[in-house]
């Protein structure tokens, strides 16, 4: 019986070796959506009739406001609810609150440093800094920058919880889910997917598939 010959070990010159990692070290970096939802045991109601979307904290960024203000609505109306103006008479009510948090600064390099507006502080977007912070971008290593988390509580107008959820995504800086209205419509894509979701648990979500991207 003829002998299977050994693997050949295929070795990369140097030059070429740098060349698949510098690719590797400048790839953006973006982790999945995480997700964690919580049902009330009797959500009578839950996904049906009119709700007005809130934001109890203030946001000094109106942009992200916006931004989130519109994702959420439009899953909203896809789950079942008509949306009302915020203000507007409504049977249920969406209070969101939203944040931004830096993870680390990328180092800096001899060629000096590159700074982009992504960034939030120790707050939110409502602390009134929101998106205006840089991060530096002087290395060429793209890893986690930064946090962007979405919380969303749904109830009655007594004030009875319903449905409340969470979902975060830590992402480089150079990831095009950074942006807000990228982070926005993603973060309420995975926070809504198969509404109400398990009493619970927590779930991790690939942000690409969630923006139906490549």
């Amino acid at each position: 019986m003829p002998r299977l010959s050994p693997p050949r070990l295929f070795i990369l010159a140097p030059a070429a070796a740098a060349l698949v990692l510098s690719a590797c070290a400048t790839k953006p970096f973006t982790g999945p959506v995480e997700v964690t939802r919580f049902v009330a045991p009797n959500p009578a109601g839950l996904g049906q009739g009119t709700i007005a979307v809130t934001f109890p904290d203030a946001v000094a960024n109106e942009g992200a406001r916006n931004a989130f203000a519109a994702a959420v609505t439009r899953e909203l109306t896809r789950i079942g609810y008509t949306v009302v103006a915020e203000g507007s008479p409504a049977a249920q009510n969406a209070a969101i609150r939203t944040s931004r948090t830096p993870i680390a600064a990328a180092p800096v390099d001899r060629r000096g440093p590159v700074n982009v507006g992504i960034g939030g502080g120790t707050g939110g977007f409502g602390s009134g800094v929101g998106m205006g912070v840089g991060i530096n971008l002087g290395g060429q290593r793209e890893g986690p920058a930064a946090n962007t988390m979405l919380e969303v509580r749904i109830g009655r107008t007594d004030g009875t919880t319903l449905w409340e959820g969470r979902a975060q995504l830590t992402t480089g800086v150079k990831s095009p889910f950074s942006q807000v209205e990228t982070s926005a419509r993603t973060l309420a894509a995975g926070l809504f997917r198969d509404f109400p979701g398990g009493n619970g648990e927590t779930v991790a979500i690939d942000a690409r598939k969630l923006q139906g991207t490549k």
